[in-house]
């Protein structure tokens, strides 16, 4: 690792990261140097990268699958962390790890811009209960969105994490059904306004469909939002039938600006990240 490397992301895998692009363009742009690098660390590393980072860094990112694990060896959570017991962005001074979630304020965000609506009193429909849907659906409550539904394989996790909202968040709407229930899921699919795909299909070329073609026809007021930034077959059936969809580049442009903001103190310029990231 580089000595001048102050900041970093952490994944495993992590090679495809476009975040040292992304956020050392913003750091460039106000006269800061690289100081943003990446590493592979596995689960089993992550206990001693905590201790390396505690001596020799300013903050660090984490990505799949260190989200949870990492909120654990933390020295205290932030508020928005503690709420849905996640972590991805690490804030270190004097050797005091907080742990904080930029990911929940970074969909919102990402959705206002890609579909330039707000999000007050709207329906979001996660496809997923896994990390992703954990790190921003009790965001998203808690932004006033009138409702949080799922549609996951294992209606258990999904059922937990709706209770965890409506615990926060008592007016929250929701439910939850298995991908297989095609009166349930048409139901939620016509009655919700965003589809937030919050699985990990998609990452491999090869992936099908996180939900049946047939729950989706031309017309439907349904926004999609792929947290995956590169092709899917999601995305390509939304382009098919003219529904409104946008990819996971915004969401990953605005929750490492709101990570940026935790170590600096400073608002990035996002068209800066943004040719960052294409960059990446």
């Amino acid at each position: 690792m580089k000595k001048m490397e102050k900041y970093l992301v952490i994944g495993d895998p992590i090679g495809h990261s476009r975040s040292p692009a992304m956020q050392n363009a913003a750091f460039q742009a106000l006269g800061m140097g690289t100081p943003y690098g990446a590493r592979h660390v596995t689960p089993g590393e992550l206990p001693e990268f905590f201790e390396y980072a505690r001596k020799n860094l300013l903050g660090v990112n984490l990505t799949v699958p260190h989200k949870l694990q990492a909120a654990e060896l933390a020295d205290s959570l932030t508020l928005r962390a503690e709420m849905c017991g996640s972590v991805n962005t690490l804030i270190i001074s004097n050797g005091h790890i907080t742990g904080d979630s930029t990911d929940g304020i970074g969909l919102q965000r990402a959705l206002e811009y890609s579909f330039g609506e707000p999000l007050y009193g709207k329906r979001i429909l996660f496809c997923g209960a896994g990390g992703a849907a954990r790190a921003t659906a009790l965001h998203l409550a808690g932004a006033g969105c009138s409702g949080i539904f799922f549609i996951n394989r294992t209606v258990s996790k999904a059922e937990e994490l709706l209770e965890l909202c409506r615990k926060h968040f008592p007016e929250t709407e929701g439910a939850v059904s298995e991908p297989q229930d095609e009166k349930l899921c048409t139901e939620l699919l016509e009655k919700c306004d965003y589809l937030v795909q919050a699985t990990s299909m998609g990452l491999k070329s090869s992936d099908p469909l996180p939900l049946s073609e047939k729950y989706f026809h031309p017309g439907m007021k349904l926004r999609i939002f792929d947290t995956i930034y590169h092709p899917t077959a999601i995305q390509e059936l939304a382009e098919r039938l003219s529904l409104a969809w946008a990819n996971g580049k915004e969401m990953l442009i605005r929750q490492g600006a709101e990570s940026f903001r935790l170590w600096t103190g400073i608002e990035p310029d996002l068209d800066i990240m943004r040719k960052g990231f294409e960059n990446g």
